[in-house]
C-alpha cells in the first residue's frame, strides 16, 4: 500500500548515502588493489577495463532498488545494494589473480572474470525464484541469526580495529555515532549525524598527521583519471567461458551465499517495515550481477544487511539514487581512488560499526524470545569465519604453529566455509526443536548432511572450494554425523515425552 506520494530525498538519505557510498568505494580500490599489489596487473587496466563495469552493475542495482522503494511511497526505504566484499576479495584471489598468473595474459584473466560473472548471474537469476518459498519455510531465528552474527563479527570488530588504528580522529567519530545514530539524540542545528562524525574525525585525522601523532600508514590510492565507458563484451565473455569452467567450484558458492544473504535481508527489511517481495530484490542483484558481467565487470553485487540501520537513519529511495550514480560515474570517469584518498577509512569505519549494532539488536528485537538460543547458535560459524581470515593471514605469511595449534586452525576454516548458510541451518535446526518439530528438524540436517558433504559448507578445501566426495574421510564424516543427529533428535522429539504446558 502506497503511503503519501513518492519522495526522493530526506535529511536521512545523506547519513546513508555516505555509509553505503563508502562501503562500495572501499570494495572497489580493495580490488584494484590486490590485482595490482598481489599479482601485478597493469594498473591502468584494471582501472579502465574491469573497475568500469563493476561498477556499472552497482548503479543499475540502486537505481533498481530506488524505483522499487519510490513505487512503495514516501515512507519506504529502498534496499542497499553493493559490491559483496567475501566474493570481491575471493574471485580477486582465487579466480582473477591465478588466470592472470597462469596466462601472462591481462585480457585472458579478464575474459575469465567476466565469463565467471556471468556464470554466477545465471545461477542467481534461477535460485531467484525460490526465495518467497525458503521464507516460508525457514524461521525468523535462522534468516537472521546470520546477519546477527555479521553485525557483530564483522562489522563489530573491522571498523573497531580501524578506529584503534588512529585514536583521535576514530574515537572522535565513533563517539559523535554513537550519540547521533544509536543512542538517537539530535546534534545542535540538527545536523546528520553522520556527517558530523566524518567531518569532526576529518579534522581530528589531519590534526594527527600534521602534529606527527600517526604511527600508522596511509598508503595512497593510485588514481587513473580519464573517461572508459563500459560497452559490452561479448566477444571477450565468450572466449571466457570455457576457462572459467574450471573456476565454478570456487565461485559458485560466493553466488549461492548472495542469494541466502539477500533473502535475509529481504526479512530483515520486512520487519523494518519495508514488505519487499523477495523474488524481486533476488532478480534484481542477479540482474545487476549479469550487467557487470557483460560489461566488463568483475565482481558481484548483493543487497546489503544495514536496511533497518538506514531506515533508521530516516533514509528512503535518495540514498540509493545517489549512490548509484557517483560509483556509476566515479568508476566511468576513474574518480574512486581519490575518494578513498579524501576519507580515510579511520573517519568512516563508525558508521559501518552502526549498522552493525542496528541489525543485530534488530535481529533479537524481531525474534520470539524463546528462538534467542537459535539466533545465538547460528552466529557461531560466523565468529569462526571471523577468526579464519586472521589464521588464513598468519598461515600466508609463513607462521608455523605446532601441529594441535595448526589442527585447530583447520578445523575452525573447516566450520567457517559457507557460514553464512551453515548458521541459517544451524538456527533454523534449533528454532524446530524449539517448536517440536521432527520432520522439520530432520530435514534440516538432512540438508547440512548433503551441504557438507560437497563442501558447499565446510569445505575442506583451504580456498573454501565445492567438489565431489572423494577419499577424504572428513565430508564423509561430517556427513554421516549430521544425519545420524537429525535422525536421533527428531525421534526423541516425535516420540519422547511431553511436559504439561510445553505445547
Amino acid at each position: 500500500m502506497n503511503v503519501g506520494s513518492p519522495r526522493l530525498f530526506s535529511l536521512g538519505d545523506l547519513n546513508a548515502f555516505f555509509a553505503l557510498l563508502v562501503d562500495n568505494v572501499v570494495n572497489l580500490v580493495m580490488l584494484a588493489a590486490i590485482l595490482v599489489e598481489v599479482f601485478g596487473f597493469p594498473a591502468d587496466f584494471v582501472m579502465t577495463r574491469m573497475v568500469p563495469g563493476t561498477a556499472l552493475g552497482v548503479m543499475v542495482g540502486d537505481l533498481a532498488y530506488s524505483w522499487m522503494a519510490m513505487r512503495k511511497g514516501s515512507q519506504a526505504t529502498a534496499m542497499p545494494l553493493g559490491l559483496d566484499t567475501p566474493s570481491t576479495i575471493g574471485i580477486a584471489m582465487a579466480v582473477l589473480g591465478p588466470a592472470y598468473l597462469a596466462s601472462g595474459d591481462p585480457y585472458a584473466a579478464w575474459e575469465v572474470g567476466m565469463a565467471t560473472m556471468v556464470f554466477m548471474g545465471v545461477a542467481k537469476l534461477a535460485l531467484s525464484f525460490a526465495g518467497d518459498a525458503v521464507l516460508r519455510w525457514i524461521p525468523r531465528a535462522g534468516l537472521l541469526g546470520p546477519l546477527a552474527g555479521i553485525g557483530v563479527a564483522l562489522l563489530g570488530l573491522f571498523p573497531m580495529l580501524k578506529v584503534f588504528s588512529i585514536p583521535l580522529a576514530g574515537l572522535t567519530a565513533t563517539g559523535l555515532v554513537l550519540f547521533a545514530l544509536v543512542a538517537k539524540h539530535s546534534m545542535p542545528g540538527r545536523i546528520p549525524g553522520a556527517l558530523a562524525a566524518v567531518v569532526c574525525g576529518l579534522v581530528m585525522y589531519w590534526l594527527t598527521r600534521a602534529l606527527g601523532l600517526d604511527t600508522g600508514t596511509h598508503d595512497g590510492v593510485s588514481v587513473v583519471l580519464g573517461l572508459s565507458l563500459p560497452v559490452p563484451e561479448l566477444e571477450h565473455v565468450v572466449n571466457g567461458l570455457p576457462n572459467a569452467l574450471k573456476y565454478l567450484p570456487v565461485a559458485v558458492p560466493f553466488g549461492l551465499l548472495t542469494v541466502v544473504g539477500g533473502i535475509n535481508v529481504t526479512e530483515s527489511a520486512r520487519v523494518a517495515g519495508d514488505d519487499y517481495r523477495t523474488r524481486d530484490i533476488l532478480l534484481v542483484e542477479a540482474g545487476a550481477t549479469l550487467v557487470a558481467g557483460v560489461f566488463g565487470g568483475v565482481a558481484q553485487s548483493t543487497p546489503y544487511i544495514g536496511h533497518p540501520a538506514y531506515k533508521a537513519m530516516g533514509a528512503r529511495s535518495g540514498y540509493t539514487l545517489a549512490t548509484g550514480l557517483v560509483v556509476g560515474i566515479g568508476g566511468v570517469m576513474g574518480l574512486l581512488g581519490a575518494f578513498i584518498e579524501l576519507l580515510p577509512e579511520v573517519v568512516v569505519a563508525p558508521i559501518l560499526l552502526f549498522v552493525g549494532l542496528e541489525i543485530t539488536a534488530q535481529a533479537f528485537a524481531a525474534t520470539e524470545r524463546r528462538h534467542h538460543a537459535a539466533l545465538a547458535f547460528s552466529m557461531i560459524p560466523v565468529l569462526a569465519y571471523l577468526v579464519s581470515i586472521y589464521t588464513g593471514r598468519l598461515m600466508a605469511a609463513g607462521a608455523r604453529p605446532d601441529p594441535v595449534l595448526a589442527g585447530q586452525i583447520a578445523t575452525i576454516g573447516v566450520l567457517g566455509h559457507g557460514f553464512i548458510l551453515t548458521a541459517m541451518l544451524w538456527g533454523a535446526a534449533l528454532a524446530f526443536l524449539i517448536d517440536r518439530r521432527p520432520w522439520a528438524v530432520l530435514a534440516s540436517f538432512a540438508a547440512l548432511a548433503v551441504f557438507s558433504l560437497f563442501g558447499v559448507i565446510h569445505s575442506i578445501d583451504p580456498g573454501g572450494a565445492i567438489y565431489l566426495p572423494g577419499s577424504d574421510s572428513l565430508p564423509w564424516e561430517l556427513a554421516v554425523s549430521y544425519l545420524m543427529s537429525g535422525l536421533m533428535l527428531a525421534g526423541l522429539v516425535r516420540f519422547g515425552p511431553i511436559r504439561q504446558g510445553e505445547l
